[in-house]
């Protein structure tokens, strides 16, 4: 496949996005590099839609493989893919979907050890974690580096979105968590650790609602278009509620 007729197939994959993205903002989106941390729930949809959108170099990070309880919801996982790493399997779907995608897979836990090499020359970072530790130490890591973060979480039928920059309250700073301030100690992530005990539940659509919008969110601050949610307004919906979407200030 002559690199000529790739140009061609790629940009006749995003033909349909022609009227929303003119071909400067477009090619931000193929010449950019997203970082996405995590492979599960949300993970798993904010890849595929920025490889659909043509988002054309990936840095995905996830320890785990894929187990039964993931089915429902998370949308690289299958029978067939039970037991097997979610970053391989995400890597393999995602260039099926998308052959052009240039995709660096990170099979590992992040953590103070390794966020630099994972986060730096990074366009942007998305948070599609379920956990507060390394949440903190990648969003700590974006920061420093100036990297935007783009934040993702879910709970039952409720999500969250919104973004952190180095000109934005931090994180931390916003969901007032006690590490605030402080230097990360083992102390410090205990506390943190106690705000989070439990598993939540979780539904199909929920983390893949905040997925599609964290990926729309990444398109609008590489592009320059439209309203970027930023710290401290949270974008919050709650499915079971018939005015589900809201802006709100944290």
């Amino acid at each position: 496949m002559s690199n000529d007729y790739d140009e061609n197939i790629y940009w006749e994959m995003i033909n349909r996005q022609k009227g929303i993205l003119n071909k400067k903002e477009q090619l931000k989106l193929k010449d950019s590099v997203v970082t996405v941390i995590g492979c599960g729930g949300i993970g798993g949809a904010v890849i595929e839609m920025l490889a659909r959108m043509g988002v054309n170099h990936l840095r995905i990070v996830d320890k785990d493989v894929f187990d039964y309880s993931n089915i429902n919801r998370q949308l690289m996982s299958s029978i067939d893919h039970v037991g097997h790493p979610k970053t391989d399997v995400t890597k393999e779907t995602i260039q099926s979907i998308n052959p052009f995608v240039d995709i660096d897979v990170f099979n590992t836990e992040l953590n103070e050890s390794n966020v630099e090499e994972i986060v730096d020359g990074s366009s942007i970072v998305v948070d599609a974690l379920d956990n507060l530790k390394t949440r903190i130490i990648t969003s700590r890591k974006a920061m420093e580096l100036g990297v935007p973060f783009v934040h993702g979480a879910i709970h039952g039928t409720m999500g969250q979105v919104t973004t952190f920059t180095n000109e934005t309250p931090n994180y931390e700073e916003t969901f007032r968590l006690n590490s605030f301030g402080k230097e990360l100690t083992e102390d410090v992530f205990n506390e943190v650790s106690k705000l989070a005990k439990e598993v939540p539940p979780v539904i199909g659509p929920v983390p893949n609602i905040v997925g599609c919008l964290q990926s729309f969110e990444v398109v609008k601050i590489l592009t320059g278009k439209g309203n970027i949610i930023m710290a401290p307004e949270v974008l919050i919906f709650d499915l079971l509620k018939k005015e589900s979407f809201s802006v709100v200030e944290f």
